[in-house]
């Protein structure tokens, strides 16, 4: 399937509009990126190793409730196999294993940073004790981490009587 890219006069996107691409597009990038990232379990497993520094068998095992040992380790050859992270083995015991993010790993960040936005923002009530929705800056505040994510605005008083007369949020478009 070829997309056809977008006339270089094209300079600003409205809602609502067709985002056209600008370079010939052979596969759908975010169909390839969820054959891998799609599958259930993979991204939560990838959230514990790169944002909660949980990267033994046993710690994802508590970390991911539901998950069952031969999923965690079907996920984790996943991961391994499509260079998203590595595994690292104890001299002593092969149960001290342990899997880091690989700079592949790494440059999945922003798409979990995406996830928690929009969570943050659409399911405050599931999320956070209080229910308020907030926005990401005001979970992750480190500086160095603000070019990692895409900040969604929350308008807690356009929210509050969205809910109020039961309707769902739309856009402005």
């Amino acid at each position: 399937m070829t997309l056809r890219t977008a006339d270089s006069s094209t300079r600003i996107w409205e809602k609502g509009k067709a985002i056209v691409p600008n370079a010939p597009i052979c596969n759908c990038p975010i169909a390839t990126s969820l054959s891998l990232l799609g599958k259930k379990w993979t991204m939560l497993v990838l959230r514990d190793i790169a944002m909660r520094d949980m990267g033994r068998f046993s710690q994802l095992m508590k970390g991911i409730p539901g998950i069952t040992p031969r999923m965690l380790s079907s996920r984790l050859k996943d991961l391994e196999r499509h260079g998203m992270i590595v595994k690292t083995a104890n001299r002593k015991s092969a149960k001290a294993a342990k899997w880091y993010p690989t700079e592949k790993g790494w440059d999945a960040l922003p798409i979990l940073f995406s996830y928690t936005a929009f969570g943050s923002k659409w399911f405050a009530s599931q999320v956070f004790e209080d229910g308020k929705p907030r926005e990401i800056a005001e979970i992750y505040p480190q500086r160095n981490l603000k070019d990692m994510y895409v900040n969604l605005d929350v308008d807690r008083a356009r929210l509050k009587r969205l809910q109020s007369l039961g309707l769902p949020p739309k856009t402005s478009w």
